[in-house]
């Protein structure tokens, strides 16, 4: 049996955070509703990349599996009478509404809490629910470049760099599908449910938690290199180099095994512990001028071979080929009614008793419109008639 088998979870989020948590919740085995407007979630209209599908596109595919759909208007009376009749059924509700949207909704924290007393309720936002920028957006890379960490790598000439991938949603999300698992752990034990809330800022600060405490604790201020160095607080070299036909990743190095392998007597002069962030550019500006004269595998079978942590530095090609990641089975892949056989990114943890799993495709809008208000008492023909009106969408 799935670990969350049982569970009903309500999504009415939108984007990427939410839907990552929710998801995460239905790959455990949790009944995930996905709450959408009749003309489909933001995301179904936004192809990153140009990846459109021929029906639902990749972003969407990639963080809607395991859940159903039921496309209902919220803002007709009909459609909030829907959802308080699920609600009635839930376990979880989550939304990530613009503070003070669920409230004119009328499916804030305590109307739905009336209906479900022992409720987990989870409101996502950017920054928090009140306080100076709560009506700013709450985007990845606004929060991303908010959250302070831009200025801890790069050179001086060059601008802060942001992650090529969506950190702060990536963060945020599993810091919400933590907090329902241990918000669901406290009901079972106490039988009370309570309200969650969920931010990208505060996310991306307890992210930082090593780091930060660097500056708060022990005083360190961030400083940016003008050579290659990847953290501003790990001591030279660190970070990503040049060969001459790539790039390797260098990391924690000793100096004298590096000196040895680049027969490059100036290094020998450095004591890492001492002079790693007196002199990182010196350092950094030698590594980088020795990693260049040979190719990126020799390097790797080289310095490996010495026991350097050394790495590639894979491009998604590359990723989808890597033996390891092939030996994990790190992507999953399933077959969707209108986009074929799809391939995505699995699990972030494996459970011996009860593994995660694909048990459905993501769905299409409103594809589970008539099972799941069936399963809250609806008959045909009632259905039929909310179709009619345009409260729903089968």
């Amino acid at each position: 049996m799935p670990v969350l088998d049982g569970y009903r979870v309500l999504d009415l989020s939108i984007a990427m955070a939410g839907p990552l948590a929710t998801m995460r919740l239905g790959d455990l085995g949790a009944d995930v509703i996905k709450i959408e407007p009749t003309t489909g979630e933001w995301q179904r209209h936004v192809s990153a990349g140009g990846a459109v599908g021929n029906e639902v596109n990749a972003s969407f595919l990639s963080l809607n599996r395991n859940k159903r759909s039921l496309a209902v208007d919220l803002k007709s009376d009909a459609g909030k009478a829907l959802l308080a009749r699920l609600v009635a059924t839930a376990d979880v509700v989550l939304q990530n509404y613009r503070p003070g949207v669920a409230a004119r909704l009328g499916v804030d924290y305590e109307t739905l809490r009336a209906i479900k007393p022992d409720l987990v309720y989870v409101s996502m936002s950017g920054y928090g629910e009140s306080g100076p920028y709560v009506a700013r957006p709450g985007q990845d890379l606004l929060l991303q470049s908010l959250g302070g960490a831009l200025y801890s790598a790069g050179t001086p000439e060059q601008p802060p760099q942001a992650a090529p991938y969506f950190l702060a949603d990536a963060i945020t999300g599993y810091s919400a599908f933590e907090a329902v698992l241990a918000a669901l752990l406290h009901r079972e034990r106490s039988g009370e449910g309570q309200l969650v809330e969920v931010n990208m800022l505060d996310a991306l600060i307890a992210m930082q938690m090593q780091e930060l405490s660097v500056r708060t604790v022990g005083g360190v201020p961030q400083s940016r290199s003008t050579e290659v160095h990847a953290h501003t607080y790990i001591r030279a070299p660190y970070g990503i180099y040049a060969t001459s036909d790539g790039y390797v990743a260098l990391a924690f190095a000793d100096l004298g095994v590096l000196a040895e392998a680049f027969d490059e007597p100036e290094l020998k002069a450095f004591d890492a512990e001492r002079d790693g962030f007196t002199h990182r550019d010196e350092i950094s500006a030698l590594v980088a001028r020795c990693l260049a004269t040979r190719t990126t595998a020799w390097w790797l079978e080289d310095l490996g071979g010495r026991g350097v942590w050394v790495g590639p530095v894979n491009s998604y090609d590359d990723l989808l080929d890597d033996p390891q990641v092939q030996h994990n089975g790190s992507f999953v892949t399933y077959d969707h009614p209108t986009e074929g056989e799809v391939t995505t990114p699995g699990f972030a943890f494996r459970m011996a008793a009860t593994p995660a799993t694909v048990a459905r495709p993501a769905p299409l809008v409103g594809q589970h419109t008539d099972e799941v208000l069936a399963e809250v008492g609806l008959s045909a023909a009632e259905v039929g008639a909310l179709v009619e009106a345009g409260v729903v969408r089968r």
